[in-house]
């Protein structure tokens, strides 16, 4: 069983070690650090988790982190201005809006307000058309933490057929574009299924791939899989268990225990995407730093 787990910790393990390296040179030639500045509004336990997460990691690989923690009542237009002011900063190379927002406040406006040479989570529509150009400068940290999850369990994606369930700009779409783009971790056939689409398991049935990112616990089930298939479970959902100290346990969108003898290779949740989301966020921060600071060769 255990062969068949894809370890993100081990590999995500692997690219902080190159981005301390590379973080410790950006020091040492411009005696500065890269700098990436979250904004988190309001108390939502899990985006305080995620970025305590964040933090933890910056701080481990050499990258200044500051996080501007807002109140929940914050006006669109108070948080807008901030977000104004990190875009003249020279100071801060990349930011994040931590999602989800309270209600009241129009993400999408929030979000294409961030300059998109600071748009570390690849998610200006500028950003997202670089990324369907075939020419990206920022991908969403997931989608880039998957492809690279397959590239390093030696999973050719070309030629494949890729069925993705879920169709967020955060995951489905980007993952869609860098999986089936002409390039050596892409050339693949993929199929994006979401909450209108019939028969999803006809499709699932035939996929060498699953990638399943719908935020609901058992979306992909056991019949929904074929045998020696590879699934990536995205989904991060957390379930009452008295028997842990925290009163409540993580699980994906994917019947784990019921999948994993069917398959080849899955990753689990927690250890699996996770781990490679906040790896790739890092690293394109200290893209951002290059692109932000002009640097030709590093």
């Amino acid at each position: 069983m255990i062969s068949k787990l894809i370890d993100g910790k081990k590999i995500s393990s692997s690219i902080h070690e190159l981005l301390e390296k590379q973080i410790s040179e950006i020091k040492s030639k411009y005696f500065k650090a890269p700098k990436l500045v979250v904004i988190l509004v309001g108390s939502n336990p899990a985006s305080i988790s995620y970025v305590k997460a964040k933090e933890k990691a910056c701080k481990k690989a050499g990258i200044i982190c500051h996080v501007e923690r807002l109140e929940e009542n914050v006006t669109e237009k108070d948080l807008i201005k901030y977000i104004n002011d990190l875009n003249y900063d020279i100071e801060t190379d990349g930011m994040i809006v931590q999602l989800p927002l309270p209600k009241k406040l129009d993400e999408e406006k929030i979000i294409q307000s961030i300059s998109p040479q600071k748009d570390v989570d690849g998610l200006t529509n500028e950003n997202l058309g670089l990324l369907a150009s075939g020419q990206p400068r920022f991908v969403p940290a997931t989608p880039l933490g998957v492809q690279k999850l397959l590239d390093e369990i030696g999973i050719k994606t070309e030629g494949k057929n890729i069925v993705i369930i879920g169709r967020s700009k955060l995951v489905g779409i980007p993952l869609a574009l860098l999986l089936s783009a002409k390039s050596d971790l892409g050339n693949a056939t993929v199929t994006i299924c979401h909450s209108k689409s019939n028969n999803i398991d006809s499709l699932t049935l035939k996929a060498d791939i699953v990638i399943v990112a719908t935020g609901f616990p058992s979306t992909l089930t056991k019949k929904m899989v074929k045998e020696n298939s590879i699934v990536i479970d995205v989904g991060v959902n957390r379930i009452e268990d008295s028997s842990k100290k925290n009163g409540y346990r993580l699980i994906g969108d994917s019947d784990f225990e019921e999948i994993i003898d069917i398959v080849s290779k899955i990753t689990p949740v927690p250890g699996g995407v996770g781990p490679m989301t906040i790896a790739m966020l890092l690293s394109n921060v200290t893209k951002a730093f290059i692109i932000n600071n002009d640097i030709k060769n590093l």
